[in-house]
C-alpha cells in the first residue's frame, strides 16, 4: 500500500478561501485524473509510484487539502485508488462527491472513499523506515462494550519498541484499517491504544474482524 500525505501547512495559515462546490472539484478532479492516468499506469508499472507523487498531491489538494489518498492493489481491479476525510464529517460532502462522478470500476481502476478491509491482513508486509512489518505479528486486546455497541484496543506488534513516535501510531492504526476498513473502524472502535509489551488474552486481525463484524450482525 502507498499513501501519500499532502504537504504540510505552515503553523500560521492564511485565511482559507472559499471551498468550491464539491460536486464542481470532483469534476475537475476527474478530468485531471483522466489526463494523469497514461503517467500514473506507466509509474505503478514501472514500480515507481514517486514519480506521479507530486502530481497526484496537488490533485487531490485542489479537491480539498485535508483529503489523504493512496494507490494500491485493487481487491477486484488490478489498481485502486482510495481518497478519504478519514472519517471526518466535514469533509464526507466532497468524498460523496467524488465517489458519485467517479468512472465505474473497472479490471484496472477500483475507487474508494475510505479506505477498505484488505481480504488477509494477516497477509501484508509494510515499510516503516528501515523496518519491514508483517501484520501477521499483530496482536490485539480486545474490550467489547456490548451496551453501547463498541470495543477498546490495544494493539501490540514486537518492533514497536524500535520505531519512533510517527511509526507507532501508523503501526497502531494501520492494521486497524487493514482488517476492517476504515468506515467499520471509526464507527466501532472507541479507544485505541499502543502496547509496547503484549497484553493477555490477544487475538490476531482476523480474529478481530470476526469480532467486530459480528457487532454488526
Amino acid at each position: 500500500m502507498t499513501w501519500f500525505r499532502l504537504p504540510q501547512r505552515s503553523a500560521k495559515p492564511a485565511p482559507a478561501p472559499e471551498r468550491p462546490d464539491p460536486a464542481e472539484a470532483a469534476a475537475r478532479f476527474w478530468d485531471g485524473w483522466h489526463e494523469l492516468l497514461p503517467e500514473v499506469a506507466a509509474a505503478l508499472g514501472e514500480g515507481e509510484p514517486h514519480r506521479v507523487e507530486n502530481a497526484l498531491c496537488e490533485l487531490v489538494a485542489a479537491l480539498h487539502p485535508d483529503l489523504h489518498f493512496s494507490l494500491d492493489r485493487g481487491q477486484v481491479a488490478i489498481y485502486s485508488l482510495v481518497v478519504s476525510g478519514q472519517e471526518d464529517p466535514a469533509l464526507r460532502p466532497v468524498t460523496d462527491a467524488w465517489k458519485a462522478a467517479a468512472p465505474p470500476d473497472g479490471t484496472l481502476w477500483e475507487y474508494h472513499d475510505s479506505v477498505p478491509p484488505v481480504p488477509d491482513p494477516t497477509g501484508v508486509v509494510v515499510n516503516l523506515g528501515p523496518h519491514r512489518v508483517a501484520l501477521a505479528d499483530v496482536r490485539v486486546h480486545v474490550q467489547v462494550d456490548e451496551a453501547a455497541g463498541v470495543v477498546d484496543v490495544a494493539v501490540h506488534h514486537p518492533v514497536l519498541a524500535e520505531l519512533d513516535e510517527p511509526a507507532r501510531a501508523a503501526l497502531t492504526f494501520l492494521p486497524l484499517d487493514a482488517a476492517l476498513g476504515e468506515r467499520l473502524a471509526g464507527r466501532r472502535l472507541r479507544r485505541v491504544e499502543t502496547a509496547a509489551t503484549e497484553p493477555v488474552d490477544c487475538v490476531d486481525l482476523l480474529e478481530l474482524r470476526r469480532l467486530v463484524r459480528a457487532m454488526t450482525g
